[in-house]
């Protein structure tokens, strides 16, 4: 595991914690409005769309160093 696979998943631990602490203040009055689940599926979709462009650079970088690798 190199260095980007560890920064891929330090942000991602920071992105599900935010979004745990945004839930929790968003349901600290006792109940949950249409615009704060609103808020919370923006959040989900964000974290995983960021999720997912770590993952995609992640298997960019192990595809151009296997074509690195090969002989010519």
């Amino acid at each position: 595991m190199g260095i980007e696979d560890t920064k891929a998943d330090v942000k991602r631990t920071m992105r599900e914690a935010d979004e745990t602490a945004k839930e929790t203040w968003r349901r600290a009055d006792g109940e949950e409005s249409v615009s704060d689940k609103v808020a919370n599926l923006g959040d989900d979709i964000r974290n995983e769309l960021g999720n997912a462009g770590d993952e995609v650079r992640r298997r960019a970088d192990d595809l151009h160093e296997d074509v690195e690798d090969r002989p010519v």
